[in-house]
């Protein structure tokens, strides 16, 4: 799986989320990867009328099918995390953790899915696989009961095989699709690491 999230990008943001969201949904279609948009709260609402599968970010909002949490650009204390997670119903959760250490505090709140993103290599040039592969085999070993994500800098189709061969289960993008001068033809060599 591949969640996308659009952060506060200009190329993710109002009519240009919607454009964005529907390409996620015709690339899932064309290759069966599932793609997971990750819209602003101010956007949901536009894309889940039109029929469109979103989460949102930092909040859960009506509509949507799951939430991203504890983001690098919007971390959270640990005690927030919890209540959030004690309040949530009917929502998925993606939690990200910056270490393996923070990831396993993390577990303790059961998200449905972990991402590790090593703020240092966000919207780099370096893919947290190559860059980090035994952090990535250490974290899938050590939180065995949650679907493993990786992000950062992740690029092309070598960066989504390599993540896999490791253990994960997905990527978490943003940069890489939402500022491409071509999000489908990106979104498609992505999912093209996972065959």
């Amino acid at each position: 799986m591949i969640f996308v999230n659009f952060k506060t990008y200009q190329q993710g943001t109002g009519e240009a989320a919607l454009v964005l969201a529907k390409i996620c949904q015709e690339v899932e279609k064309e290759t069966g990867v599932q793609i997971i948009p990750i819209a602003q709260a101010a956007d949901v609402s536009r894309l889940v009328n039109v029929g469109l599968d979103v989460w949102s970010q930092h909040v859960f909002v009506s509509g949507t099918k799951g939430v991203l949490l504890n983001h690098s650009e919007k971390k959270l204390s640990f005690e927030d995390l919890r209540v959030i997670m004690e309040k949530r119903q009917n929502f998925q959760t993606l939690i990200c953790a910056e270490s393996i250490e923070e990831g396993q505090k993390m577990a303790t709140l059961k998200p449905d899915f972990l991402a590790y993103e090593p703020p240092e290599l966000i919207g780099g040039e370096i893919s947290v696989s190559q860059a980090r592969p035994e952090i990535i085999r250490d974290f899938v070993e050590k939180i065995r009961d949650i679907p493993i994500l990786v992000g950062a800098g992740i690029h092309q189709q070598n960066d989504v095989k390599k993540a896999l061969e490791l253990g994960v289960k997905g990527i978490l993008v943003s940069s890489d699709v939402v500022l491409s001068d071509n999000p489908q033809q990106e979104l498609l060599d992505l999912a093209g690491g996972f065959k």
